[in-house]
């Protein structure tokens, strides 16, 4: 498939919107526009009120132009199709997934860069089509090129649903030569080395 893969950046902030109130969560009857704000590198402790999708596109629009929400968008024939969700690890410890969900993960990373992947959203129409491997190649490329050491992921142990697996699952990860490098309760942290 034919697919082109973009940095966020502000420029993109549009289709970046448009695809979060329309595509990105169409077969998802329980999430209402996440625009993926609880995953970056924003400073959670303090309060922040997500409590509407009206906050929450409002915090995207601020996210996405201070550069706080990274990422990669995939095209097809020039509408997003796709979303990944990446970003620097140790700036996003304050987020508010990260101190909801993630505390049990390591965060001691003495003289390594790492990137996370947090989140994909792939439209429904374009699932199972292989863009998400696609993208997660990609963005082991991009991280690379950036000068990372290494890229963790956390996806579930085991299969909820394609709604609580928006991490991905371990499977494609393993296809990716990611290894296993920890586990807590629910989820494994899987690494792949870039150099």
């Amino acid at each position: 498939m034919n697919i082109e893969i973009k940095k966020l950046t502000p420029d993109l902030l549009e289709d970046y919107l448009y695809f979060f109130e329309t595509d990105a969560h169409a077969d998802n009857e329980y999430e209402d526009r996440c625009y993926c704000v609880c995953w970056c590198s924003a400073d959670h402790r303090v309060e922040t009120d997500f409590s509407s999708p009206e906050k929450r596109r409002d915090l995207a629009i601020r996210y996405v132009n201070s550069g706080i929400i990274k990422g990669y968008l995939v095209y097809h024939d020039d509408k997003v199709v796709g979303w990944c969700n990446a970003n620097t690890k140790s700036d996003c410890l304050h987020c508010i997934s990260w101190l909801r969900f993630m505390t049990s993960i390591s965060t001691t990373e003495p003289n390594n860069k790492v990137k996370s992947i947090f989140c994909f959203t792939i439209a429904p129409d374009m699932k199972r089509k292989g863009i998400a491997a696609q993208l997660l190649e990609y963005v082991c490329k991009d991280a690379a090129d950036d000068g990372f050491d290494y890229i963790e992921v956390y996806p579930n142990k085991e299969f909820v649903n394609v709604f609580h697996d928006f991490m991905g699952p371990v499977d494609m990860y393993k296809k990716c030569d990611f290894i296993f490098h920890e586990e807590t309760e629910h989820k494994v942290i899987m690494r792949k080395y870039l150099k």
